[in-house]
């Protein structure tokens, strides 16, 4: 049985991640997806633009975008997908993570 995507993109998450990379004001080959310590619940998502592969790195290519993973962030996000969503609220990437245990109230972070 073939290994799951470390991370797949629903088509509004790709068509998102087009957009931003032909606002950027530099170069950049995709978005880098890694994790960070903070909130109620410990971790977070962080994205950002990615001008070049880093050390170590990951690299997801999905719906013709480049997705760089950051390589601490590797085991938590194994079979997660990467959704954007934007309603009369709030627009930002969605991520449904099956490693996740439990997310605090208000969804800015998560534990696994």
């Amino acid at each position: 049985m073939p290994l799951p995507s470390v991370i797949t993109l629903t088509d509004a998450a790709a068509d998102r991640v087009k957009a931003l990379i032909s606002k950027s004001e530099k170069p950049v080959q995709g978005l880098r997806v890694g994790l960070r310590s903070r909130g109620c619940s410990g971790m977070s998502y962080m994205v950002e633009y990615a001008e070049a592969k880093k050390n170590l790195e990951e690299v997801v290519e999905d719906k013709g975008v480049k997705i760089f993973i950051d390589p601490t962030a590797v085991m938590f996000l194994i079979g997660s997908q990467m959704d954007y969503v934007e309603d009369k609220l709030q627009s930002g990437f969605v991520f449904k993570n099956p490693n996740e245990k439990s997310r605090c109230g208000c969804g800015e972070s998560f534990s696994i």
